[in-house]
């Protein structure tokens, strides 16, 4: 194995880690899960004559915008699971915070982007860190953003019903910072980032992925020839004359 020589993570357990979220990786689509949250025909009848596209090449470009959603859902898991291999006691609670430290009473809570949460969300997760913090006096509560405005380790400011809030034991922390917090090196989420792509390369290079696979036009096509018609059919078979409906 590769030495990536972080000095904060062993390489096994970074190569597996990262492996695990690799793994994780969507490749196949069928109509089912095409159907999951519901096709909307009439967005993408829409998108298919405004933007002057065929049919098929607007239900791949949902197969792909599916897939990649799903997919950023994994490196969630990535960037969260990943403290189970570094430094000492923090530990993936099955349920409430995303990491929490027991020994030094930390909770943190997670997010990929700094603009991820609306206003009632971001109220909603201070609260919950002010009711932790009511319940134990040692505890401190970080809001780990890892695409912030800039790296950062700063009071949260928030307004709940229009009053502002600060507490110097909530804290808005950029991923940076909280890399630095945990392994006590400045630039070790730096690190990892230059190590990432070596590692990706070598867990690629020495698996067997499965081709993509989209069988949701030929399923579709099973409908009805008429790939239009077996959308609106996929979601509007049961409404009212859609038994003689023809696009």
């Amino acid at each position: 194995m590769r030495d990536y020589n972080l000095g904060f993570i062993n390489n096994e357990d970074f190569y597996n880690h990262v492996k695990e979220t690799v793994d994780k990786y969507r490749f196949k689509v069928n109509l089912l899960e095409f159907n999951k949250n519901l096709i909307d025909p009439i967005k993408l009848t829409f998108d298919s004559k405004v933007y002057g596209k065929s049919i098929d090449d607007v239900i791949e470009y949902e197969v792909v915008r599916q897939v990649d959603k799903s997919n950023t859902n994994h490196i969630g898991y990535f960037h969260q699971n990943i403290f189970r291999y570094i430094g000492s006691g923090w530990h993936i609670p099955i349920s409430g915070y995303d990491i929490v430290n027991e020994e030094t009473c930390c909770y943190v809570e997670m997010k990929n982007k700094h603009n991820t949460m609306n206003s009632s969300s971001s109220q909603k997760t201070y609260m919950r860190m002010m009711k932790t913090l009511l319940s134990n006096e040692r505890a401190k509560c970080i809001l780990v953003e890892v695409i912030a405005t800039k790296s950062q380790d700063i009071a949260w400011q928030i307004s709940l019903d229009g009053v502002p809030m600060s507490d110097q034991r909530i804290r808005r922390v950029s991923i940076d910072k909280f890399y630095e917090l945990v392994t006590g090196d400045r630039t070790a989420f730096k690190k990892l980032c230059e190590n990432l792509p070596l590692v990706i390369d070598d867990i690629v290079n020495s698996s067997d992925f499965e081709k993509e696979s989209n069988c949701v036009i030929q399923e579709l096509k099973a409908i009805d020839n008429n790939l239009l018609k077996s959308l609106f059919l996929l979601s509007f078979k049961k409404y009212a004359g859609f038994d003689s409906f023809h696009v």
